[in-house]
């Protein structure tokens, strides 16, 4: 009599496995998802980071730095 508990009980727990192997898949994948996002991301950053670095280091107009004179900014038909 304990036979058709038994089968049922190992029915539930194979499905009961299978049904987090199916979760452990899905989340594997979500995080390997996750993982390429927060790459590019990153890439991003450090591309801006330094965009930003060079534009601090641009001259702004009027700037004294520069030491170019308005001659030099003449197009070339002048």
């Amino acid at each position: 009599m304990n036979e058709p508990s038994t089968h049922s009980e190992t029915s539930n727990t194979l499905q009961r496995l299978i049904d987090l192997e199916i979760k452990a898949s899905y989340t594997e994948d979500q995080l390997e998802q996750l993982d390429r996002v927060v790459v590019r991301q990153q890439e991003q950053i450090d591309l801006l980071l330094r965009e930003v670095a060079y534009l601090r280091d641009q001259p702004v107009d009027g700037d004294v730095r520069t030491g170019r004179s308005l001659r030099d900014e003449l197009p070339p038909h002048f």
